[in-house]
This record gives C-alpha cells, structure tokens and sequence, in this order.
C-alpha cells in the first residue's frame, strides 16, 4: 500500500512517538563503570523491570573480564531475569554456563538446580518430545555428581525420579499403541524399556503385565513363564498379577495324596 508523501511524514512521527513510548531510558552503555552498571542493573531485577536487567546484565557479560568476580553474578541473574520472562532456554543456558565456566563459585550447584528445572518446564507432558526432559535430567545428574554434598542433591534427586515416571509413561503409551495395533513385538520392546530402565516407577508393573499379555497373543511361552516369575516375585500377592499369570508357584495347591486304606 503506497501513502501520499504528505502523510508519510505523519506516519513517521506516529513511529517515533510509539518508539519513544517504548523505551525506557534504560542505557547500559551510559554508566561509568562495571560497578555501577551492576547495582543499577540488580535494581532493576529487585523492581521486577525484567527487559532492563536483562539489558544491563548482558551488557556486563559481554565487557567483563572472563575472570572478573561480577561475571558469574551476572550470568546468574540475566538467567533469573529471563527465567521471570517465561524465557526458560535463555535462562536455561545461562545457569549452565555459570557452571561450567565457574564451576567452584557458590552460585554453581544452584545454577545447574535452576537451569535442570527450566529445561524441565519445557517439556510439558509425556507424550511430547522428551529431548528437553533428557536434558534436565543430566542437567540434574551432573549436579549430584560434581557437587555430591550439595544441600540440593535430594532436591536433584526427586526431580530425576519424577522425570524418570514421565520417561517410564512415555514408553508405556508408545507400548500401548503399538499393542492396539496388534504390533506386539513393538509394543514388547517398548514395555521391556519401561521395565528395565524405570523399574521402580508406577507404569513397570504395568509394563510386565501387558508383556504377558502380548507374549500369550503370539505364544512366546517361555517367555510368559519368565515374565510372570519375576512379577510374582516383585510384586507377591498382586491380583492383577495372580489374574494375568495364575498363582505363585509356592502358593499352588498340591495335589492331595490318595487316602491309605484302613486295615
């Protein structure tokens, strides 16, 4: 669409005063030093004016001295500005490489706490892509193992085993569906998966139980054997179990002598 030029100016001054209405005096460039970018800059992260912090944060990353002890203030807190912004990778990646670049600063064990958890947000529910959940779950094993007497290893450690019910619900849905389709050595593969990597989660017992009932439809009997001896002896007493595989051998009933004749 082509305007008179006699309105183009118009519409130009509409731009700049829009412009002006959007900036907020905010200048990261202007300050006498480091220091004092810094403290404004925190100022601005106390006040909630997440867009400034950012601002002046990044600033900082970028002029500081790679060693200079305001950097991995910095990192940590561009990385909470975005985190406020719902910017969970940007936030994400800057804990992370916290870490990395400092990882015996105190703010370390944290940023990879933190970052874990950013990671985690992205991956929204199990049948999504699990790439960002692979993520934070090593983001989280990475911090018990470089910092194993960090105060937030247990933390770390309940994080991993709530990815871990995710992972094992994935796997388990994917088993489904192929078990619907009546593709039952995928579905076999899949139920395997959740039983061997996530055994302790809710979905392995599950799991074992669609085996049995995918070994039967393409009459693996051994396997069915196999499968339900482990269920008996992990899950003792279970009558789902008892339904899908009969009694525990120990608990079968024998069979009753015949009676001695009586003299």
């Amino acid at each position: 669409m082509h305007f008179p030029l006699r309105l183009r100016g118009v519409f130009g001054l509409l731009l700049l005063v829009v412009g002006a209405c959007r900036t907020t005096g905010f200048r990261p460039t202007t300050f006498s030093s480091n220091d004092a970018l810094y403290k404004a800059s925190f100022d601005k992260l106390r006040k909630h004016k997440w867009d400034d912090a950012v601002a002046g944060f990044e600033h900082l990353i970028d002029v500081l001295p790679a060693r200079d002890p305001l950097l991995p203030q910095a990192l940590y807190y561009v990385a909470q500005a975005h985190d406020q912004k719902g910017e969970n990778i940007l936030a994400a990646q800057n804990w992370s490489r916290l870490a990395e670049d400092f990882p015996d600063d105190t703010l370390a064990d944290l940023s990879l706490f933190n970052a874990g958890r950013a990671y985690g947000r992205m991956w929204h529910k199990p049948s999504l892509d699990a790439d960002y959940g692979e993520t934070a779950r090593s983001t989280y094993r990475t911090l018990i193992s470089v910092y194993p007497q960090s105060p937030l290893r247990k933390d770390a450690e309940q994080e991993i085993e709530r990815l871990n019910e995710w992972f094992a619900t994935k796997s388990y849905e994917n088993g489904m569906l192929y078990l619907r389709r009546k593709a039952y050595d995928s579905a076999i593969i899949y139920f395997k998966d959740v039983a061997r990597l996530y055994p302790q989660t809710a979905h392995a017992r599950m799991a074992q139980l669609k085996m049995v009932a995918a070994y039967k439809k393409i009459r693996y009997s051994e396997e069915v054997a196999e499968t339900c001896a482990s269920l008996h002896r992990n899950y003792p007493g279970d009558r789902e179990v008892r339904d899908e595989c009969g009694p525990a051998p120990d608990t079968a009933v024998a069979p009753q002598p015949a009676p001695v004749p009586t003299p």
